[in-house]
């Protein structure tokens, strides 16, 4: 059997290059396709790549660019041919690097450029790799032996607790809630559509808690310290979750401790 293929959106650093470290350590012979938009400036990513020769594929990749992620898709189908997971990593609080507090700070430009890179990149994505995800054999999401149901991949979109909209309680951040929020009704329809496939592709959101990296930063000061996780704590908290995942999960948000997310 061919070894199981991940492909990381958004590689280059936080969370995106700890799925890859994860990856590469934990899942042998499996191998990453890792996607960032300057491969030349990521050396954390091309100094794992240099470690793991043959085993870690860099592609540039901007998820706002619908011909780069077309053009993406078919250099991994001309490889690989197949893909069994594929994780939306990259995200952006807001073009200023902080979200808004009040609706004076909303503007058309910070809205636009966040919703492209959270919600309208992820969907792009499953566009174009969908078709290689259904050639996948479900490697990554264990299938119950006694379940049916079949999966051959599975598109993860890592999604934020601020973006439950019956979670909200206490407003701002307009342009990181409204773009995860729709990010979730991404991955809603997408498991609905994929669900239906033959074969099946599970799809999910997963929050992966308040994690130590440049996006939260700014707002560290407000988080207990047994709240702050490292990457590699999230990310293996995560990779449990996905072990987990088979049909009957798909079309769900979840918390880094595997606790469903209310829509």
């Amino acid at each position: 059997m061919a070894a199981s293929i991940a492909l990381i959106q958004g590689a280059s650093r936080g969370l995106g290059l700890e799925f890859c470290r994860h990856i590469l350590r934990s899942r042998t012979p499996a191998a990453v396709i890792a996607t960032c938009r300057d491969p030349d400036g990521a050396a954390g990513l091309l100094d794992l790549a240099a470690r793991h020769a043959g085993r870690l594929m860099v592609l540039k990749l901007d998820v706002n660019r619908e011909e780069e992620v077309r053009g993406a898709a078919a250099q991994v189908k001309e490889k690989f041919g197949k893909v069994d997971l594929m994780i939306n990593s990259s995200a952006m609080l807001h073009p200023s690097g902080k979200g808004e507090t009040s609706l004076r700070d909303v503007s058309a430009e910070g809205l636009i450029s966040t919703f492209t890179t959270n919600t309208v990149g992820p969907l792009v994505m499953a566009k174009y790799f969908a078709p290689l995800l259904q050639q996948g054999g479900g490697a990554f999401g264990q299938q119950p032996p006694e379940k049916a149901k079949q999966h051959s991949g599975v598109i993860v979109s890592i999604t934020a607790k601020v973006g439950s909209i019956g979670d909200n309680a206490l407003g701002g951040w307009y342009s990181y809630r409204m773009s995860k929020a729709a990010l979730n009704m991404a991955t809603r329809n997408l498991s609905i559509e994929l669900g239906r496939s033959r074969p099946k592709v599970v799809c999910v959101s997963l929050h992966p808690g308040t994690v130590n990296t440049d996006l939260s930063r700014p707002y560290h000061k407000n988080v207990p310290k047994d709240k702050l996780f490292s990457t590699e704590h999230s990310v293996t908290c995560l990779m449990r979750i996905i072990d987990t995942l088979n049909m009957d999960k798909t079309g769900k948000a979840y918390n880094w401790d595997g606790t469903e997310l209310p829509w």
